[in-house]
């Protein structure tokens, strides 16, 4: 059992209890898979990361679920990054982390960190009636063909007509499992759909998404970086967004407003990958006592 210090962090936010928590672990990236979900779990978060060193990059950042390691995640960069920041751990204003999807590069200006995702990846476009199943809600509840993509994990992105369909959406766990037994999607794949409408929540936005998540991680993500990321793809190359850059929001139906600014890198038809930037909010430190 050793100490670690830890700084839990609110990320896509500029103040307490807003977009999305995480835990940062440092120098936990050495710690076995059980212990790292177990701290998971423990924190009731849908993720938190820990740090470590790194031979081809600045800082090391494995990034956990409940449930199990995934190889990136959106809010976490941002929580990290943050944290690593107001430890004094890091004292420049570009740096590359190590991730499971390859290296990241970060770039801090003022309070905003911004992340450059890897170009995007379009897989499969998944049955609308499937999704909408999956989501509770009427086929014609879906504009635009479900499809998954990614930009360092993958998501279904499904693009709903309004507010209210985005609103009214539930998880039907079965379906979910249906889905993935029938596409043959693996664990690591995210086959919850990110449902996104194209106007903000607020005045300021220009999309509203939702994550709803499968046990045991919480029934809802407050805001998805990762999946931020390949929403936008998603709109660019099926025309669906005129913006070079615009506001993403989520969390807002949960009071834990977040926003993010998402700008494509490289024209639509051939991405060379999304920058997502935010900020994030350390709302408390300690240490923790974990076993190796």
């Amino acid at each position: 059992m050793d100490w670690h210090d830890f700084d839990w962090v609110d990320a896509f936010s500029d103040r307490a209890f807003g977009g999305n928590g995480c835990a940062v672990v440092h120098g936990g990236s050495h710690l076995s898979v059980e212990t790292c979900m177990g701290f998971v779990r423990e924190t009731s978060l849908v993720e938190c990361t820990f740090t470590g060193p790194s031979d081809v990059a600045d800082v090391r950042v494995r990034y956990f679920l409940a449930s199990r390691e995934i190889p990136f995640a959106g809010h976490p960069t941002i929580a990290t990054v943050a944290a690593l920041r107001a430890r004094g751990f890091i004292d420049k204003d570009d740096l590359v982390l190590e991730t499971g999807a390859g290296l990241v590069p970060i770039r801090i200006r003022g309070d905003d960190i911004e992340m450059t995702q890897i170009a995007p990846r379009f897989g499969a476009q998944i049955p609308a009636d499937l999704v909408a199943r999956i989501i509770g809600l009427p086929a014609d509840a879906i504009v635009s063909p479900p499809q998954m993509v990614s930009t360092g994990l993958p998501f279904c992105i499904t693009v709903l007509r309004d507010r209210a369909a985005l609103d009214a959406a539930v998880l039907n766990v079965d379906a979910l499992r249906d889905l993935a037994a029938s596409q043959g999607y693996k664990g690591s794949d995210m086959l919850e759909p990110f449902m996104v409408t194209l106007s903000g929540a607020t005045p300021a936005g220009d999309t509203y998404a939702r994550l709803l998540i499968a046990p045991p991680s919480p029934p809802e993500d407050p805001f998805t970086g990762s999946a931020t990321g390949a929403m936008a793809a998603y709109l660019w190359k099926h025309g669906l967004m005129d913006k070079d850059s615009f506001t993403a929001e989520q969390g807002h139906g949960m009071g834990r407003p977040g926003q993010a600014r998402v700008t494509r890198v490289g024209p639509a038809q051939a991405m060379t990958g999304v920058k997502v930037a935010g900020q994030g909010f350390v709302l408390m430190r300690g240490q923790v006592c974990l076993p190796q």
